[in-house]
């Protein structure tokens, strides 16, 4: 167990309740919100200068309309307050209309508790919407002057995934917020980090004192680079690795999490599916899409559909550069995006695998032109992700060949202008590089890619078979017969030949 508190970013806690703030909490799903929430709540009551309680409004998902919501938010907070509160402290649930049934009661509780100061934990208030969410905003900020003990609870936080800064301007019809707004509160809006290495090392550490049992130290770096210290991510690894990869009294050992980050992936467990469910979301699809292709576009950080991605913890930004939060999500959203076509693409009857039991790579490429004349224009009509779709079927390919004997690494993020493949097999390396023809030219975006693939291939084995996928997808490349556009040149690189496809 790693104290959430320590993970909290841009909190005052020691001002919430003296200074009487209204602030706001936001971190991606399983991040600590809930246990932090929790384990804080206990900590004020058992120090005793004020009554604080946690109530979730999750109840209240799917109820747009303030009459249905606000009751359901009164009746949340009798649940949670008699599973908490002493029964002495426990309100009743007022007879008003919507309107006022959430001012009356938090009225009626913090009369309740005094001499004591009230404090309210709202959690997963970002899953109120429309009228339920203006009207639970307008009675917060209706009571928020006369905040104080025995009047109004003197603290509110608000959590959710999002900060919600982006939902409140609602409460006052569109208005911009004003200074004097209980809600205007950047400055105290606070977040969870994820884990850092030293977290991570910690929590093992930890298990390690109780059971016994080792972790090398190449295991619990892979762990942290897996996962960038996301928490559900990291438990879910150690998990695999401790429960069911293991023998007994055996280390774990980096093969161990690799074998289980394989095994996340393909389970396609709660957290991991419900990355499905956003990447249908049309303002993340822009964002991942410009991810996938590696485009440089000086407007992506810009706006509310980039802060989405953010919030949500899909997106990350490392050393500059906007991409997937970390290599598990990465891998999951390209197999999600290449499933229906991996799906599609009959099992092959070409020989892919040469005799030492290594990849054919020439021959599956080969294999991929043949597929690519035949079937693109016609799936390119029916993909979903239509900028970034070369790229997801030719992964689609590779993957449908790979499963069950080899091993794939990405690299994708914006303004990088290309995916990177890593394929082992046979326990043989190999590179695939994928570029869009750019307004360049294709002459100037092959000399590119040579530079970038032989960069990569430094990186992974300077001696592993290279190949440079150049798809043209020009109004010139469209209008080339396909006998034009599929070419294969072997080129000279640094480091090495390169063959270079041409799709």
């Amino acid at each position: 167990m790693l104290p959430p508190e320590e993970r909290l970013v841009r909190a005052q806690l020691d001002r919430y309740i003296g200074d009487q703030l209204y602030w706001v909490l936001h971190a991606p799903r399983q991040t600590g919100k809930t246990t932090f929430l929790q384990s804080w709540m206990r900590k004020i009551n058992a120090e005793g200068a004020a009554v604080a309680c946690y109530v979730s409004v999750e109840r209240c998902q799917q109820f747009p309309d303030a009459s249905d919501a606000i009751p359901m938010i009164c009746e949340s907070i009798l649940s949670y307050a008699r599973s908490f509160l002493p029964g002495d402290l426990v309100p009743a649930l007022p007879e008003a209309t919507q309107g006022s049934m959430l001012d009356r009661i938090l009225t009626d509780w913090s009369a309740m508790v005094a001499p004591k100061p009230l404090v309210v934990l709202f959690d997963e208030v970002d899953v109120l919407q429309d009228q339920a969410l203006v009207s639970f905003l307008r009675q917060l900020r209706g009571g928020f002057a006369r905040r104080g003990v025995g009047q109004f609870p003197v603290s509110v936080a608000l959590v959710g995934m999002r900060d919600l800064r982006d939902y409140l301007i609602k409460s006052k019809d569109g208005v911009a917020l004003s200074p004097g707004s209980p809600f205007n509160i950047k400055q105290d809006s606070a977040s969870l980090s994820n884990f850092t290495l030293p977290d991570v090392q910690a929590l093992i550490a930890q298990h390690t004192g109780e059971t016994g049992q080792l972790f090398s130290g190449e295991a619990v770096q892979a762990v942290y680079d897996l996962t960038r210290g996301q928490p559900w991510l990291v438990n879910a690894l150690l998990q695999k690795c401790v429960w069911q990869l293991r023998t007994h009294g055996e280390a774990v050992e980096i093969g161990h999490v690799r074998e289980a980050k394989e095994m996340l992936i393909q389970e396609r467990a709660v957290h991991l599916d419900s990355l499905a469910e956003r990447l249908r979301d049309g303002r993340v699809k822009q964002i991942v899409q410009s991810i996938l292709i590696g485009e440089s576009d000086p407007n992506l950080a810009e706006g509310d559909d980039f802060r989405l991605t953010l919030d949500l913890g899909l997106v990350g930004i490392e050393n500059g550069i906007i991409g997937i939060a970390n290599p598990i999500y990465r891998e999951t959203v390209a197999r999600i995006l290449s499933y229906g076509m991996q799906m599609a693409i009959p099992a092959p009857e070409f020989r892919w695998k040469k005799d030492d039991g290594t990849m054919d790579l020439d021959a599956l490429l080969h294999e991929f032109q043949d597929f690519w004349a035949q079937h693109s224009e016609i799936w390119e009509i029916k993909a979903d992700y239509t900028e970034a779709f070369p790229h997801l079927l030719l992964m689609a390919f590779l993957q449908r060949i790979a499963n069950g004997g080899g091993r794939i690494e990405r690299e994708y993020a914006a303004g990088r202008g290309r995916v990177d493949i890593a394929i082992q097999y046979g326990g043989v390396w190999s590179i695939i590089e994928i570029k869009l023809v750019s307004r360049a030219g294709r002459e100037r975006t092959v000399a590119q890619g040579l530079e970038q693939i032989t960069r990569y291939r430094d990186l992974i084995d300077r001696g592993a078979a290279s190949y440079l996928v150049v798809f043209d997808r020009t109004d010139a490349g469209r209008a080339r017969t396909w006998e034009e556009r599929l070419s294969w040149d072997v080129m000279d690189a640094p480091g090495g030949k390169v063959a270079v496809v041409g799709c």
